[in-house]
């Protein structure tokens, strides 16, 4: 699997209007990584939206929205299955924010430099759900592709 440059994601988020100029290399990096940590499930990724910054003059955007949409071998969608991944600049730092799109009582997972669950609806920290191995395995591993240091 290949380390993506932290530096050119950065750019792209920085840089980002549309999921179509973000490159697709990215994207099947992402699925490819969820069809790992999720089996048996197979995965595409969507663009959600990208929000910008309106409190300042340049229209940045400051993070990422994707959708993890998941499919059984067979291509039949499972939306309750279906994840969201938000990509966010924190000073010089990465981050990631996974979370179940159609069950938004269950908690959801931040990525930094370790990991913490939180209450989706409080943002207070949890205890992670017992089925969180593979959404932490998830988590570490886009982490590695986006901050290989």
């Amino acid at each position: 699997m290949h380390l993506l440059d932290q530096e050119k994601l950065i750019f792209y988020l920085d840089q980002l209007v549309a999921i179509d100029q973000f490159p697709k290399a990215y994207v099947r990096l992402i699925a490819n990584a969820a069809d790992v940590c999720m089996q048996p499930w197979k995965h595409a990724v969507v663009h959600t939206n990208t929000i910008v910054n309106e409190q300042i003059d340049i229209k940045e955007p400051i993070e990422l929205v994707l959708r993890i949409e998941c499919r059984s071998a067979e291509g039949e969608r499972y939306p309750m299955n279906d994840l969201d991944l938000e990509i966010y600049r924190s000073g010089i730092e990465l981050n990631l924010m996974l979370g179940w799109s159609n069950q938004l009582d269950r908690p959801i997972l931040w990525q930094g430099q370790h990991s913490v669950w939180m209450d989706a609806n409080t943002g207070i920290r949890c205890k992670a759900p017992s089925d969180c191995v593979y959404l932490e395995a998830l988590a570490r591993r886009l982490r590695a592709l986006f901050c290989p240091s």
